[in-house]
């Protein structure tokens, strides 16, 4: 077995799995008699770890069932993709059961099925490994932060409408509470704004840096409830839709997206606090304004502009575990001058209040 894994030091966040583990997941998804030919490392996530695992199906004759007739493949070898979580103990509150929130989210992803991989074995046991995995089909296409650079600016615009339609197809399902598709779900919006900010504030007291501010935006935002509970319709949200997490169809005239993936953020709530949502409106006049012609404007109201504000800032505050975990800590001193200026922006009254 050619196994070719990330090298990393202890303290890091992820971690390796083995090739003996590697072999035992397989096994176990796919038979016992099925071979692994090679497992390689890919480096673009910094959550899970993932795996391209080549399986050797014909030396095995062993069975695959992922083709769309839900038969045999073809014999010789095949690719898939394998994802590890995080041990438990390392994970977030934030963070924590991404991938059983991936799988939960996949019957309410049904409008996108098409571009989405195939789920092809689940395992939460912790029997193999004690860590949840999942094994899933290998999309086609070229990931998009290195497919972009073939194409000139110019016809950039083409992705980023492409990036606005995928947005609003998801936003368009409904749900009935709001939260984490997996659960913990809340009756309102406020409710689970101000659930994410407290898990937020421990995580950061959990890792030594300071919450304060986190802490006062959580405040903020139950002082402002009324404006946030005027979001009464729970829709989903990707979470993590952006170039990072899609494929591009190779030799496709105009950057096409053909792939969807990472889908382990998904949660039920104001369309307006996607992460999507929050990169297309950072630098207006570029090409990314194209994400609006296809997504549609968003609501120009005194509550609407508040309820950006504290999604920014609750998004920052997510930022701020991401660059720690890095270890970028320029980054981590930065989000606190960052969230300085936000919170300062935040009205004392409620304009819900005003209005109501």
């Amino acid at each position: 077995m050619d196994f070719q894994p990330i090298e990393r030091s202890p303290e890091a966040f992820q971690q390796p799995v083995t090739a003996d583990q590697i072999v035992a997941m397989t096994r176990r998804a796919f038979g016992p008699h099925v071979r692994v030919s090679a497992a390689v490392e890919l480096g673009n996530g910094t959550y899970n770890n993932t795996y391209r695992v080549d399986l050797d199906l014909a030396a095995a004759g062993a069975v695959v069932v992922d083709d769309d007739d839900g038969g045999a493949p073809p014999p010789g070898d095949r690719s898939v993709i394998l994802r590890v979580a995080p041990e438990p103990a390392r994970q977030f509150r934030t963070e924590r059961g991404f991938l059983r929130n991936e799988v939960a989210s996949i019957p309410h992803l049904a409008p996108i099925a098409a571009l989405m991989p195939r789920l092809l074995a689940t395992d939460f046991s912790h029997e193999v490994v004690g860590r949840d995995h999942v094994f899933q089909s290998l999309l086609a296409g070229v990931p998009a932060p290195e497919g972009l650079g073939a194409y000139p600016r110019t016809a950039w615009g083409a992705f980023y409408r492409s990036l606005g339609a995928i947005t609003r197809t998801i936003h368009d399902v409904r749900g009935e509470r709001f939260g984490p598709v997996a659960g913990p779900v809340f009756a309102t919006w406020a409710e689970a704004v101000t659930a994410h900010l407290a898990d937020l504030a421990a995580d950061l007291d959990g890792l030594g840096l300071d919450s304060t501010d986190v802490r006062r935006l959580a405040e903020s935002a139950a002082r402002h409830r009324a404006a946030l509970n005027r979001i009464t319709e729970p829709r989903l949200l990707h979470g993590d839709l952006w170039t990072v997490n899609v494929m591009l169809a190779p030799g496709a005239p105009e950057p096409t997206i053909c792939g969807v993936f990472d889908c382990d953020r998904t949660s039920w709530g104001d369309p307006e606090a996607d992460w999507p949502i929050l990169l297309a409106g950072r630098r207006p006049g570029t090409e990314r304004d194209a994400f609006w012609e296809a997504y549609g404007p968003l609501a120009n109201t005194d509550e609407a502009r508040l309820r950006r504000l504290i999604y920014r800032a609750s998004h920052l505050g997510g930022a701020r575990l991401e660059r720690h975990r890095l270890g970028n800590a320029a980054g981590v001193a930065e989000s606190y001058a960052e969230m300085r200026e936000l919170l300062a922006l935040l009205p004392q009254a409620d304009p819900a209040c005003r209005q109501s």
